[in-house]
């Protein structure tokens, strides 16, 4: 088929596992959410991927690309934070291609939380002035006359947010809410602890990602190893037993965690992370720094070309 000419120049000697990553799919398009494809564009996304790859649970991927039987355009899927549109849109359209994923858990945002950049992104999308002065907690002042405008807004805050330690960035979200005066926010978006376990059940991999979501660096080490620690502990308390994969929040070598975070995933009882840098796992990639890329856009033509770039790329980076 014409959407899989690009797939025609994949490179042909060395394994390549590509890893997908995503965090939510919505029932519509949302101007403030422009990364997040709807559940027509996934549904697209995972036909074409049943069609031209081969879909393997991150687990069983991660031993063959180790013991060399790892199939040509391997490619595993995964979802990072824990929303709840991973189990009610996105898991009956894996179910219908028969793919396998992994969901990666911020247990801190369990049963009725939001995360920072989902109130932010919310938050503003209500805000019926058409600018916002945020000066007093440093997050700048933003005009809001238009999406675009919007749009941007909210990516320079959560710019500076991302980078806030985990009670600070809770106290200055708090009080945007309250200069946003945007009422109520959703109170659902999130997974409930019954609906992670009903994943499990329904073979979906349940992964750790810290508690609280904060980037790694802008913790001392023993915040850091307990966040990595009591994700992984209050996850296995709802599933029932050992969860083996993690994700480091936000994911960027050496900027976001460094090698003593990678060593205590290791220590903790985890056997394989993965991060946000592009390119593709090969044999002897180190198996707690898993790169992920995902092929935005809407196109399927685009997609392969994407992916095939992509696995062309040189070594991924790591720490």
């Amino acid at each position: 088929m014409i959407d899989g000419t690009p797939l025609l120049f994949w490179p042909p000697l060395g394994q390549r596992l590509s890893i997908l990553i995503f965090h939510r799919v919505l029932e519509r398009r949302d101007p403030l959410r422009p990364n997040e494809p709807t559940a027509a564009d996934f549904e697209r996304m995972m036909a074409f991927f049943a069609r031209h790859f081969v879909v393997l649970p991150l687990r069983e991927a991660t031993q063959r690309l180790r013991n060399g039987t790892l199939p040509k355009r391997a490619c595993c899927i995964t979802f990072d934070d824990g929303y709840a549109d991973n189990l009610t849109i996105a898991l009956p359209i894996l179910e219908k291609y028969d793919l396998p994923a992994t969901v990666f858990v911020a247990t801190g945002y369990l049963d009725g939380g939001r995360m920072f950049n989902d109130a932010v992104i919310d938050a503003m999308a209500k805000v019926g002035e058409s600018s916002i002065d945020l000066t007093k907690i440093g997050l700048g002042r933003h005009s809001l006359a238009t999406e675009e405008e919007r749009l941007l807004a909210v990516t320079r805050i959560l710019n500076v947010l991302r980078y806030r330690e985990p009670e600070q960035r809770n106290e200055d979200v708090a009080r945007l809410l309250e200069i946003a005066h945007c009422g109520a926010l959703p109170d659902n978006i999130m997974l409930t602890s019954a609906q992670v376990a009903e994943l499990d059940r329904r073979g979906v991999e349940i992964g750790g990602h810290t508690v609280n979501h904060p980037i790694l660096t802008s913790l001392d080490d023993d915040r850091a190893r307990a966040e990595i620690v009591e994700g992984k502990r209050r996850l296995e308390e709802i599933v029932g037993h050992a969860v083996t994969a993690f994700a480091y929040p936000n994911g960027v070598p050496l900027r976001d965690y460094v090698r003593q975070h990678v060593d205590m995933v290791r220590s903790s009882g985890f056997e394989i992370s993965v991060t946000t840098a592009h390119g593709v796992a090969r044999r002897g990639s180190d198996v707690f720094q898993l790169p992920r890329f995902t092929p935005w856009g809407t196109s399927t033509l685009k997609w392969g070309a994407r992916m095939t770039v992509n696995a062309w790329n040189g070594k991924a980076v790591t720490c």
